[in-house]
Parts: structure tokens; C-alpha cells; sequence
């Protein structure tokens, strides 16, 4: 990419819950934006969103034009996605794409940069690079240093994945659903087959043919891309829990060399990306409202041997759902780009 001092930005689905944080990230880390274009849908028309102090209009996608456009991040849905960031990549914008839509393309790119940064330089033709699923990025950072010393053979992860992650609309029906419930009232249950208030839901998008739900699958196929590896097998149950922000996984790890829990602990404690909390005592461990929620990191503990398998490990890894797992790594990407 053409070396600037400063880059025009576009964000598609600027007023939706993943936009206001990539606006509020681009600024914490003083990203160089020259010109601003904040895109949604007519529906948004009249809407304005804030930067570094000063209001922008919302523009409508579907006249925009993307030729002076550098960076255009996406995150409106696959199949916004589907139609307008090939067009933006056509008009020559590199689009990072926070969707489903080209994860699994093989000519598109998918990257944690925690995990594989050279992975970038492989989108110079699509001009499209795949931003992974939210699961899936906290996971492929804290299995990165092990399958390097260890070698990865398996995986059983359990997520407890908060309600952002389904967007706003959910959120607010977490809180109004526990307001309701609180006072004695039959909650609505909006789309969803069960309430997530006070309650814990093991379905995360549809069942797909095998009995594992689409949001089960992406943590299986996108981990063996991003990992370069498609030898790891994952065994994933997704659960939706009555958190607002921070998913939460548990890890089961069987690698190939037999682990050193001091040599796991170190490397987890140096590598990037990661804050390792793990102690015996109490409150020494990460949570998704004391350490995920609003916080830029992946955080592993309760690091220990797996009694039942010489070859095992276990983790329990937080992150926020929408920072890491969405915004942040988006920018991170266009980061590498720049460098």
C-alpha cells in the first residue's frame, strides 16, 4: 500500500454498534484519518456521528463513491457486504470486512494480527481482507504461542458469548427482559427460541446439517485458515449468556509434545496481544465484566495441566466481543497495512 502521512476512511455501518467503536478506536489510537466518510443506509440519512470533536453527516452507501477512499471498513452485514465492498475494492479502496461474507474465499486473506500479520500482503489483488468471527479471534490469539512450541492437535472450546455479539437490539432486550422478569412479568423473547435473561441459551445462529449451529462451524474452518494448519480439529458449543460485553471460552487443549506449564505460563504471559491473570487466589482470574468488557486485550487464565490427558491443557480466555473481536482487530489490520 502507498505510503501517506494521513488516509481517507470510509465506515460502513457507522451508526451501528461495531462503528461507533471502530470511531471511537480510530481516535484512542490517533489513527491518521485525512477525510471521514460515515456510511449507512437511507434509514440513517439525517443521523451524524462524532470524530476528534467534530460531527459528521451519515452518507448513504448505495450512491457513494469509493475512488478516493483508502481504508473502507465494513461491518453492515454479509450481504451488504456482498454487493458493496467489491464494489469499493473495484473503485480501489482496501476494504477490511467485518462480515461472514469472503471468510473462507480462498483469495481473500483472513487475519488476527496476533497470529498472521504476513497474511496482509496476500490481498494486493482482492484489495479484501477478512476480519474473523468474534469466537474465533480471542481463541486463535491465546492458541498461537502453544501450537508454535506444542503443535495443536485438538481443541474442545465451550464459548459463553455476551448478547452484543448479536448486536444492539439484543442488548436492550437482555435488559429489558431482566427488568420484566425482576417485577414478575413474562418477558418477550423477541426472535430468539428461549430468554437469554437469567438463563443460558446453547444456540448461536442455525443448525446447520451436522447438529452444529453456523456459529460452531466458523470457529472449526476459520481456525485452521488463520493457523495455517488444516490438521487442528475444533469441537466447539457456542451458548449465548446474559452478559452485555466480554466473551468468555473454555479451552481443552491436546497438543502433540507433551506441555510445561511454566513454559506455557511464560509464554503466555510475553506473547502478544495476550494479559495473563492466573492465580490461586481469589478474584485471580479474568471475567468479562472486570477484564473483557471495554478493555483491548485477550485474557487467559485458570492455565493448568489436564488431569485426564498427559498431552492436555486448559485455558479460560475473555475478551470484548466487539473491541478485539470486532473494531480493534480491523484496525490492527489496517495498521499492518501502513507499516
Amino acid at each position: 500500500m502507498q505510503k501517506k502521512e494521513k488516509y481517507n476512511v470510509a465506515i460502513v455501518g457507522a451508526t451501528g454498534l461495531v462503528g461507533e467503536h471502530l470511531l471511537e478506536i480510530l481516535e484512542e489510537r490517533d489513527f491518521p484519518v485525512d477525510k471521514l466518510y460515515p456510511l449507512a443506509s437511507s434509514r440513517s440519512l439525517g443521523k451524524t456521528v462524532s470524530f476528534k470533536g467534530q460531527e459528521y453527516a451519515v452518507l448513504e452507501l448505495d450512491s457513494f463513491n469509493f475512488e478516493e477512499v483508502d481504508f473502507s471498513f465494513f461491518s453492515a452485514g454479509a450481504s451488504v457486504s456482498r454487493i458493496h465492498a467489491v464494489r469499493a475494492a473495484s473503485q480501489g479502496s482496501m476494504v477490511i470486512d467485518n462480515t461472514s461474507e469472503f471468510r473462507m474465499q480462498e483469495s481473500v486473506p483472513l487475519v488476527v494480527p496476533e497470529c498472521n500479520p504476513e497474511d496482509v500482503n496476500l490481498a494486493s489483488e482482492t484489495k479484501i481482507i477478512s476480519n474473523p468471527n468474534c469466537s474465533t479471534i480471542q481463541m486463535v490469539v491465546a492458541l498461537k504461542p502453544i501450537h508454535d512450541a506444542y503443535r495443536v492437535k485438538r481443541v474442545n472450546v465451550a464459548t459463553y458469548q455476551a448478547t452484543s455479539g448479536a448486536g444492539r437490539t439484543f442488548m436492550e432486550l437482555l435488559e429489558s427482559s431482566s427488568r420484566e422478569m425482576l417485577s414478575g412479568v413474562d418477558t418477550e423473547l423477541g426472535d430468539q427460541d428461549h430468554p437469554v435473561a437469567f438463563n443460558v441459551v446453547p444456540k448461536i445462529d442455525v443448525f446447520q446439517d451436522n447438529g452444529y449451529t453456523k456459529e460452531e462451524m466458523k470457529m472449526v474452518n476459520e481456525t485452521k485458515k488463520i493457523l495455517h494448519d488444516n490438521s487442528i480439529l475444533v469441537n466447539p458449543t457456542c451458548v449465548r449468556v446474559p452478559v452485555f460485553y466480554g466473551h468468555s471460552e473454555a479451552l481443552h487443549i491436546e497438543t502433540e509434545i507433551i506441555p510445561n506449564i511454566e513454559q506455557v505460563l511464560e509464554m503466555l504471559g510475553s506473547a502478544p496481544g495476550i494479559k495473563l491473570i492466573n492465580g490461586l487466589q481469589n478474584g485471580q482470574y479474568p471475567t468479562p465484566k472486570f477484564h473483557g468488557a471495554g478493555n483491548d486485550a485477550v485474557y487467559v487464565g485458570r492455565v493448568r495441566q489436564d488431569v485426564s490427558c498427559k498431552n492436555g491443557l486448559n485455558l479460560w480466555v475473555v475478551s470484548d466481543n466487539i473491541r478485539k473481536g470486532a473494531a480493534l482487530n480491523s484496525i490492527q489490520i489496517a495498521e499492518l497495512l501502513i507499516k
